[in-house]
């Protein structure tokens, strides 16, 4: 929390053009202090639910940073550089099994490439493999994987809807 904290203060810890200091205070606030998310080493939206962080490798921004997301990591999440995440969005890299609800089955984890976006409400389902520059339409469900990159992605389940040209930074 000290090493947080100070790191605020000095301005070096935290791109302030991807997260406002405001937004950083009130994420502290409510992370640090009043607990929720404690145990996420990355600043998380209090409303957002990150399940097992230890197993989340992620690149230069912060996922759970829009309000209501949902994260699960038990079997493994690795998000690319510059990944875009907005309000609602879920990860969910462990499946029940269909036999017996009370266990859930391996996958393989989620791989998400660099500077990809992901729409409100879209879901990214167990074993999924985005390349590079994909973008998730709001409301979709991915349940398969796209490694291609450049595309936008749509419908339920998650299509090609188009090509996009190379990502501009």
């Amino acid at each position: 929390m000290l090493r947080f904290l100070v790191g605020l203060m000095a301005g070096k810890a935290f791109n302030t053009k991807i997260i406002p200091t405001k937004k950083l205070i009130a994420i502290f606030l409510y992370q640090k202090v009043l607990g929720f998310n404690r145990h996420v080493p990355w600043p998380v939206h209090w409303q957002s639910k990150v399940i097992n962080p230890k197993n989340i490798t992620r690149g230069n921004r912060f996922p759970g940073l829009g309000m209501g997301c949902h994260i699960d990591g038990r079997n493994g999440i690795i998000f690319g550089d510059n990944v875009w995440v907005g309000p609602k969005v879920s990860f969910i890299s462990m499946n029940h099994d269909l036999n017996d609800y009370y266990h859930y089955t391996e996958a393989d984890p989620i791989q998400i490439g660099d500077n990809c976006w992901f729409g409100v409400n879209s879901v990214v389902l167990p074993g999924v493999i985005l390349g590079s520059h994909t973008v998730v339409a709001a409301g979709s469900v991915v349940t398969k994987s796209f490694p291609q990159g450049d595309q936008l992605l749509a419908g339920v389940p998650a299509t090609v809807i188009k090509k996009l040209p190379e990502y501009r930074s």
